[in-house]
C-alpha cells in the first residue's frame, strides 16, 4: 500500500486549500469586487462540484482508471489557473475560476476512490493518509497569514499556481489500483438512490456544507472587521484543521464504539453550536479558539464518517460515482448554496444573521439524521447502510 506516495498528494491537495479557501476572498477584495461578488465567485469553486465529479466519476468507474483522471484533472487545473494573470476584471477572474474549478474538482473524489481501494479492507487506515492532507493545510494557512501581513495580497495567486504543480507531481507517483470486478455493478445505482436512508444520507450532507458557507466564504474578513491580524486569522484556520488531524487519528478507535449514525448527528450538533458562537461572540478570542476546535466535529467527524458509510453504501462499480455524488451534493451544491446565500446577504442582514441561517442548516440535519438514519444504542460501524 503505497502510504507515502498517497499521503503526499492530500498534503499538496489540500494545502492549495489552505491557500484559496481561507485567502482567496482577501484577494478578491483587493480587485475591488463587492461582497456580493465574492460570494458568487467563490460559489464557481463550489458549484463545478456538482457536474464535474460526476462526469469524471462515470467515465472512470467504466474505464478503471482513476488515476488516469486524477493526472489528466491536476495538469488542466494548473494551466488553466496559470492564466488568472492575463486579467483582472469579473468576468475574466469568474471565466478563469469556472475553467479551473472544472477540472480542480474531479481530482479529490476520484482519488478518494484509489485512497480506499488501495486500502482494502483496512479502511481504518483512510484517517492516516487523509490526516497529511490536513497537515499541509496548516502549514500553508499558518505559514500565508504572515506573509500577507508583509507583503501585498496579490502573492496568493503565485503560492496557488506552485501548490497546483506540486499537485501535479504528486500524482505522477501515485500507482494507479483497480478492483477486477469494479466493473461488473452487483446491483443498478438507481436502487442505491432509491433506498430513504441514501437520500436523506446525502441531504444531511448538503445541509452540513450549506451552513459552512459564511465561516469558508467570509471568516478571513468578517475577523478582520474585529481587528484581528491575518497572521492571528491564519493561526485560527490552522487550529481548526489541527483539532481535524487529533480526529483523524483516533477515528479508527470512535467509529467502531459509537458508530457513524451516532458521530453524523454530533457533528451537526456541534457545528450548530460552532456558526452560533462565531455569530454572536466573534470579538471574543478565546471564543473563537474554541470554535475552531469544533472543526474537528463539524469537519473532521463528519467526513470520515460521511465518506466511509458512503463507501459501504455505493456496491462494485459504483465506487467512483458514489464518491463524486458525495462531492458534488456536500461539497458543490451545498458549498455553493452556502456561499451565495452568504453573499447575497452579508451587508442586508449582517453577520450575526448570516451565521444563525448556517445554525439552522446544520440543526435540521442534525434532526433529519436523528428522525431517518437513527441514533443506535448500540452502534456499528455501519448499521443499515450495507451494499
Amino acid at each position: 500500500m503505497p502510504y507515502r506516495s498517497l499521503s503526499s498528494f492530500y498534503f499538496f491537495y489540500f494545502a492549495s486549500l489552505g491557500a484559496l479557501i481561507p485567502y482567496w476572498a482577501l484577494y478578491l477584495e483587493s480587485l475591488d469586487f463587492t461582497p456580493r461578488q465574492i460570494g458568487e465567485l467563490m460559489a464557481i469553486l463550489m458549484a463545478t462540484k456538482i457536474i464535474a465529479p460526476n462526469v469524471w466519476g462515470w467515465i472512470a468507474d467504466h474505464t478503471g482508471q482513476g488515476m488516469r483522471i486524477v493526472r489528466l484533472g491536476s495538469l488542466f487545473a494548473a494551466i488553466v489557473f496559470a492564466t488568472i494573470f492575463l486579467g483582472q476584471s469579473y468576468l475574466w477572474i469568474a471565466l478563469v475560476m469556472l475553467l479551473f474549478s472544472f477540472f480542480w474538482n474531479a481530482v479529490l473524489p476520484q482519488f478518494e476512490a484509489v485512497t480506499l481501494n488501495h486500502l482494502g479492507a483496512e479502511q481504518q487506515r483512510y484517517s492516516s493518509i487523509r490526516l497529511w492532507g490536513s497537515v499541509g493545510f496548516i502549514v500553508v494557512v499558518v505559514g500565508l497569514g504572515p506573509l500577507l501581513d508583509s507583503y501585498s495580497v496579490g502573492l496568493l495567486p503565485w503560492v496557488m499556481l506552485g501548490l497546483l504543480v506540486a499537485i501535479c507531481l504528486a500524482a505522477q507517483w501515485v500507482p494507479e489500483r483497480t478492483v477486477v470486478h469494479s466493473l461488473q455493478p452487483n446491483q443498478p445505482l438507481s436502487r442505491i438512490l432509491a433506498r430513504p436512508q441514501v437520500f436523506v444520507l446525502l441531504i444531511c450532507c448538503f445541509l452540513m456544507q450549506a451552513s459552512h458557507g459564511p465561516y469558508y466564504t467570509f471568516f478571513t474578513l468578517y475577523l478582520e472587521q474585529y481587528g484581528y491580524s491575518r497572521s492571528l486569522i491564519g493561526q485560527l484556520w490552522g487550529l481548526g484543521v489541527l483539532a481535524e488531524v487529533g480526529v483523524f487519528l483516533v477515528m479508527h478507535r470512535l467509529a467502531p464504539r459509537f458508530g457513524l449514525q451516532n458521530l453524523l448527528f454530533v457533528s451537526l450538533l456541534l457545528a450548530a453550536l460552532r456558526w452560533l458562537l462565531i455569530g454572536m461572540w466573534a470579538e471574543s478570542l478565546y471564543l473563537m479558539l474554541f470554535s475552531q476546535l469544533l472543526h474537528a466535529a463539524s469537519f473532521g467527524v463528519f467526513h470520515a464518517s460521511a465518506i466511509a458509510l458512503v463507501h459501504r453504501i455505493f456496491s462494485d462499480g459504483h465506487q467512483g460515482k458514489g464518491q463524486a455524488l458525495y462531492s458534488s451534493i456536500s461539497f458543490g451544491a451545498g458549498g455553493a448554496v452556502g456561499s451565495l446565500y452568504s453573499g447575497y446577504f452579508w451587508e442586508q442582514l449582517g453577520p450575526t444573521s448570516i451565521f444563525f441561517v448556517a445554525t439552522v442548516f446544520a440543526i435540521i440535519g442534525a434532526l433529519l439524521s436523528a428522525v431517518f438514519l437513527g441514533i443506535r444504542v448500540a452502534p456499528g460501524l455501519g448499521g443499515g447502510f450495507k451494499s
